[in-house]
């Protein structure tokens, strides 16, 4: 079983201060790291550590920043042979201010909008030898759908984290296997018309709607709206815990878990991530996983 990841890869320059700051308003900071991270890259490295075998597709620039998120990439045992390095264009970076055990993320492109359709023509062949395929919203939304409607036509299964929030056209909706969005981006997508529970019910064994320290909801085969709470934490940063639940959820359907099941690992996963600093240094193994499962009531 092998999972492909098309997405992004960022530099994270990460600021924590005593809150987050107002509009306008400057604070004094209590420290700066620089974490790999990219939405793309840490759904991988989560998928890694949770032992899956995945490679990573996307680009990066020709700079410091570029051969870091690669040797990093390499390191959490991620393939890289594929990922693009653009002359002359910067690696992206994410802004992130974490305070008050929680974050703002400012995102600046760079390579990742090199992830064009002529790039994706360029790895078909290795995607179609996949078991799943894993996309975001961090490289351009054309690349996305236009991904998308190429894993349809050769059957191959995709998992959407329809983030950062932006509009799914209707029959990208129809062709993923699976849609992540959180509460946020599935108001943007299906509209605030509709209740939550409605919404599940029209896209049964689809739609997983993530909702942060309460958990995660979704809708079996039979109309059964799933509730699965979230893990209890002792929270030091949320960076990356989203990406941690999407690629444990990933895992989990590609090696044949039921719905309820990779949501409870997935769910168990994110939690552990934000017990400890940074997006994919937080993220746990398999067997860190495993004992919290057992160590908790659901």
């Amino acid at each position: 079983m092998k999972i492909a990841v098309l997405g992004s890869i960022n530099m994270d320059m990460t600021v924590t201060a005593e809150r987050i700051p107002k509009k306008g308003e400057t604070l004094k900071g209590g420290s700066v790291s620089y974490i790999p991270g990219g939405k793309g890259a840490n759904q991988a490295v989560a998928m890694a550590k949770l032992g899956a075998q995945v490679e990573m597709f996307g680009c990066v620039g020709d700079d410091s920043n570029g051969a870091m998120m690669l040797e990093n990439l390499k390191k959490a045992g991620v393939k890289t042979e594929h990922i693009r390095t653009v002359q002359g264009t910067p690696t992206g970076i994410a802004m992130i201010t974490v305070g008050e055990n929680d974050n703002t993320i400012v995102v600046v492109a760079g390579a990742n909008g090199c992830v064009d359709e002529a790039y994706v023509d360029s790895i078909k062949e290795e995607l179609k030898a996949c078991s799943m395929v894993v996309l975001q919203h961090e490289i351009p939304l054309e690349t996305v759908h236009y991904t998308v409607r190429f894993c349809a036509e050769h059957q191959i299964p995709v998992v959407l984290n329809p983030a950062p929030a932006a509009a799914v056209p209707m029959d990208v909706i129809e062709k993923v296997d699976y849609l992540t969005p959180n509460e946020h981006e599935a108001a943007l997508i299906f509209g605030d018309g509709v209740s939550t529970d409605e919404l599940l019910k029209k896209y049964p064994e689809k739609l997983v709607i993530t909702q942060g320290s309460r958990g995660v909801t979704a809708c079996t085969a039979s109309g059964e709206v799933l509730r699965v709470p979230a893990r209890p934490a002792k929270v030091v940063d949320t960076t990356g815990a989203g990406d941690t639940l999407n690629g444990a959820f990933a895992v989990q359907i590609a090696g044949g878990a039921g719905l309820e099941e990779a949501l409870t690992y997935a769910n168990t996963a994110a939690s552990l991530s934000t017990e400890k600093f940074g997006a994919q240094s937080g993220m746990p193994s398999s067997e860190e996983v495993e004992k919290a499962l057992g160590g908790w009531n659901r």
